[in-house]
């Protein structure tokens, strides 16, 4: 199993940005589809983004399509998760997952999909 620790969230005001950084350690990345998912208070955990295990594609929700950039640099174990023109909406623990697998990046949307989890890292939108 591969570990996961974000870090990067905190506090900011409706319309700024925050990016998201996922260090993974244990495994080689480059085998791995990774994603962030969110869960906001008293909602269920849902998808944001998922990037295959090479970055060659990427898929996003439709609340976050256009807002929201997930990269990723295997040399590094990293991941990455650009939010930009952040809404109050968008408060939430943020989570990275991790996943062996090369399939496109769309079908990897699921939580189910992922087998290894990190512990959150809480955003805050204010408005």
């Amino acid at each position: 199993q591969v570990q996961l620790v974000e870090s990067g969230g905190g506090l900011v005001q409706a319309g700024g940005s925050l990016r998201l950084s996922c260090a993974a350690s244990g495994r080689t990345l480059s085998t791995y589809a990774m994603a962030w998912f969110r869960r906001a208070p008293e909602k269920e955990r849902e998808f944001v983004a998922a990037i295959s295990w090479s970055g060659s594609s990427t898929y996003y929700s439709d609340s976050v399509k256009g807002r929201f950039t997930i990269s990723r640099d295997n040399r590094k174990s990293s991941v990455w998760l650009q939010m930009n023109s952040l809404k109050p909406e968008d408060t939430a623990v943020y989570y990275c997952a991790a996943q062996q697998g090369y399939g496109s990046a769309n079908i990897y949307s699921r939580l189910a999909d992922f087998g290894s989890w990190g512990q959150g890292t809480q955003v805050t939108i204010s408005s």
